[in-house]
Order: C-alpha cells, then sequence, then structure tokens
C-alpha cells in the first residue's frame, strides 16, 4: 500500500461467481507454487565470472537494478498526461468524447448482464434448497439416508479413486448422522482454520447448518445473507447468527458488484462465556487509602465469532494514516473474502470441505494465483505444507 489518500468503497469489489478478487485473501493463496531448479556449482562459477570487478555485482544483478528503475520512472507516469489528447483539433477531441458516448451504453448493457446473473443465481438457489435441506436431514440424523444416494455415493468415490473399498452393505447407516459435520468442513477451509480457535471448536460443535438466502429486490440494497444455525449450548443464547453482506446499488469500473458494507448478529453471551474477549485478573492500589483489590478486566481476542462483528467500512472523507488505512483494508478484504467463500465454495460443496476433497480443487485454482517473489517461495512452501498437514491431522 504506498497510497495516503482514504480508499472508496468502490475500489473493494465483490467477487461473484462471474468475478475473480482483485487479490485474494490468505484463505485462497499459497496452496500450489512453481518450482525453480537449484542452483549448481557451475552457474554460481558463471555468476562470479560475470560479476563486475568494480561493483562485485554480476550481470543479471545489474540487469534486475536497472529493470528496477524502470519500473519505478513507469509508475511515477501512471495518471500523468503526456499531452498528445490535448494537442489534438477539436474536431477529433469530439470523436473521442464520441467514444465515451459509446461506453457509457456498453457499461450499461454490461450492468444488466451482471444483475440478470444475480436474479439467475437466486433462481437456481430455489432449485438447490431441497438438496440442501435433504443434506441437513442426513447430517443431523433427523432422516436416513437411501440406498439410493448410498449407491450414488460410492459410484462417485469409486470414480474419483479406483481403489476405493466399498463399505460393507450389511452395516446400516448411523441414525445419529454426521457428528461435527460443519465444524470439520470450516476447519478443512484454509484460511478459516486458521481464526477457529479451540475455544471457537467447542462452541462450533453445536453448529446445525449453515444457509444462504439472497435480499429481496424490496430490501435498501442487493446482497446476500448468511445462516448459522446452532443448538443449544454453552456459550450464547442465540439460536441463529447472520451475517449479511449488503452490495453498493451501483456497479464497479470493472462492472462487478462492489461490496457496501456487512452486518452481523449481535450475539448474546452467557456468563464469562464470550469467546472474543479474555479475561485477566489485575491488582489495584487505591492512591488515598493504599488499599488493594482484585479487579478482572476483559480484551479482545482472537476468535471465529469475531466473524459476526465485522470491520466498519471506510469513510470517504476520513484522514486515516497509511498504516491504519493497510490494517483496515486487509480487515475488510479478509472478511469479504470469508464471506464469498461460504457462499461460493463451502455452503455448495460442504461435503467436500467436510472429507478434505475440497484441497485438491483449491490447488487446481492456485493457477490464476499472483506469483510471490522467488526468495520468498521455499518459506511459503513450508508454511503451506505445515498448514495441510495440520488439517490432515485433525481429520485422522
Amino acid at each position: 500500500m504506498s497510497s495516503n489518500v482514504p480508499i472508496h468503497q468502490s475500489d473493494l469489489t465483490a467477487p461473484t461467481p462471474q468475478n475473480t478478487p482483485l487479490t485474494h485473501a490468505p484463505i485462497a493463496a499459497g496452496l500450489s507454487r512453481p518450482t525453480v531448479p537449484d542452483i549448481t556449482e557451475d552457474t554460481e562459477a558463471e555468476a562470479e565470472q560475470d560479476a563486475s570487478p568494480t561493483t562485485g555485482i554480476g550481470s543479471a544483478g545489474i540487469q534486475a537494478a536497472m529493470l528496477g528503475m524502470v519500473q519505478g520512472r513507469l509508475a511515477g507516469l501512471v495518471g500523468k498526461s503526456s499531452g498528445y489528447i490535448e494537442s489534438l483539433p477539436v474536431g477529433v477531441k469530439k470523436n473521442v468524447e464520441a467514444l465515451k458516448g459509446v461506453q457509457v451504453k456498453q457499461t450499461e448493457l454490461q450492468s444488466q448482464y451482471k444483475r440478470e446473473c444475480l436474479e439467475l443465481e437466486k433462481k437456481y438457489l430455489e432449485l438447490a434448497k431441497p438438496l440442501y435441506e435433504r443434506r441437513h436431514a442426513i447430517v443431523n440424523g433427523s432422516a436416513p439416508p437411501t440406498a439410493e444416494e448410498i449407491a450414488a455415493g460410492e459410484a462417485y468415490s469409486l470414480k474419483d479413486d479406483p481403489e476405493h473399498t466399498p463399505l460393507p452393505a450389511d452395516t446400516a447407516p448411523e441414525p445419529a448422522g454426521i457428528p461435527e459435520f460443519w465444524l470439520t468442513a470450516l476447519r478443512n477451509h484454509i484460511g478459516l482454520s486458521e481464526i477457529i480457535t479451540e475455544r471457537d471448536a467447542a462452541a462450533l460443535k453445536h453448529l446445525l447448518d449453515i444457509r444462504i438466502s439472497y435480499l429481496d429486490k424490496e430490501q435498501e440494497k442487493p446482497g446476500f445473507k448468511l445462516t448459522f444455525v446452532f443448538s443449544p449450548n454453552d456459550f450464547f443464547e442465540n439460536d441463529v447468527l447472520e451475517k449479511t453482506y449488503l452490495y453498493q446499488d451501483e456497479l464497479a469500473y470493472t462492472g462487478d458488484f462492489a461490496y457496501d458494507r456487512a452486518i452481523g448478529t449481535s450475539i448474546r453471551w452467557k456468563e464469562e462465556k464470550d469467546l472474543t474477549k479474555e479475561f485477566e485478573i489485575k491488582k489495584q492500589r487505591n492512591k488515598n487509602t493504599n488499599r488493594t483489590r482484585l479487579v478482572r478486566k476483559a480484551r479482545p481476542t482472537e476468535s471465529f465469532f469475531n466473524f459476526f462483528t465485522p470491520p466498519p467500512p471506510i469513510d470517504d472523507d476520513a484522514e486515516i494514516d497509511e498504516d491504519d488505512l493497510e490494517e483496515i483494508e486487509e480487515k475488510l478484504e479478509m472478511d469479504y473474502q470469508i464471506g464469498e467463500d461460504l457462499k461460493e465454495k463451502i455452503i455448495p460443496r460442504a461435503i467436500d470441505y467436510f472429507t478434505g476433497k475440497a484441497l485438491e480443487y483449491e490447488a487446481m485454482d492456485d493457477s490464476d494465483e499472483d506469483f510471490d517473489d522467488l526468495e520468498d517461495e521455499e518459506e511459503d512452501e513450508d508454511a503451506f505444507d505445515e498448514e495441510v498437514g495440520a488439517i490432515r491431522r485433525r481429520r485422522s
């Protein structure tokens, strides 16, 4: 982040099925990294021979330095006029203005297309609801799976893995359903696994379902709502926790929906059970009487349930320090990306996240990721392998 000016909400583009995020949050990043050949003794010797006798810098280093200077010079020219447009005759300038008028109509057509895509998403969500309800019934044991459903699942597993061993036919399905289904699915998402603490897990064991719905046209803005359904637990009184994401009325410059803000449910925590806070006992001394007392103070802590207290949008007119702005932007991007991943990935493919199969899909999607600097690659790969290993250990 190199800008000192406040960001505008239109710059935060909401990823949709037709839109790739501008920058990927850590959720989807790092699943597959390109490899580079090891440096051999021969290449090291060549580099030494190429090194300048005065600077000690090889030709490759000099080229890299020059390239950096050129890129820096070009970056400084971004947004600055070369004077060419201003020098055009008035008649040609009118042609330029005419093209802008054509672009206006093209933008209107793109906007219409995106809004119709949103309506199509709503249509197919309605078609998928009976399947989601069936999944909910099997997961929570309110209805047993049919023989046809089991057979279809076995066929899918065999197609995916020719060495798959079919389950014994004489064993009946477990009537209690699948324990900790949603907790496991969430933990098998690389980004969410980093923010779900052990304390959170005790509460998320009571998570019965995650649902999605779109906002009606009559509501203030377009958007969608995520609904988390819980069984009675020792942590909070709510049966349902919701997170609503609102889009801006006008599409972003890219032609996609842009986030406006997010609204979360206020959690009614039971006494001393707030998972978003840590409590510590401090000793205080009265300045006048010299008497001491013990005071219990709360401080914020990392928790999955902070998801329901989203960061507020940035005020366009607010003057914000560059470091603070970068931190706020990162939090907003992470919040939007988690919501989008729940909507587009975890809810539709929950069984793949439960089994860990989704990690393979994430790896395939990594071909669209921006590459990191080569010197950071090995460190990133080690961190990713460690994270995947932790997920697999939890699965086993």
